[in-house]
């Protein structure tokens, strides 16, 4: 493959609709973990969903469901019952985004040993050189 064909995928890819929303969305850290939390049940109640994320705190929670219910890839229902009870399931979209991050968690199981090797030898090598890239 020539180097212009290589420069012109990346480019080509931020042309696709949505594009900078995936980017955005898998930037955030919890959106892969909630998706997947999501995926395993029919319907979640929000402390259940807590419950299965170590670490998340409410607020991120609540702040990672907004924006998953915004692009349409959580449906949110409210019951009007006293105490107010709320369930979260993926919509068909995000079921669907489900499949290519289970790929993606694959890959980082077989994969993520050596990125993360790499990533410390590009940052002592660095350090060494003088901060210089």
């Amino acid at each position: 493959m020539s180097a212009a064909r290589n420069r012109q995928i990346p480019e080509q890819f931020l042309h696709y609709p949505g594009s900078a929303l995936v980017v955005a969305l898998l930037a955030d850290k919890w959106t892969i973990p909630v998706i997947h939390a999501l995926a395993r049940q029919t319907t979640t109640r929000t402390g259940e969903l807590r419950r299965s994320l170590a670490g998340i705190s409410q607020k991120m929670l609540t702040q990672t469901l907004r924006a998953l219910e915004e692009r349409r890839l959580v449906e949110r229902t409210v019951f009007p019952v006293v105490p107010p009870r709320v369930e979260y399931r993926l919509t068909p979209l995000g079921s669907s985004l489900n499949g290519p991050l289970q790929t993606l968690c694959e890959w980082l199981k077989e994969n993520g040993k050596d990125l993360e090797r790499q990533a410390t030898r590009s940052v002592r090598r660095r350090a060494v050189v003088g901060g210089e890239d």
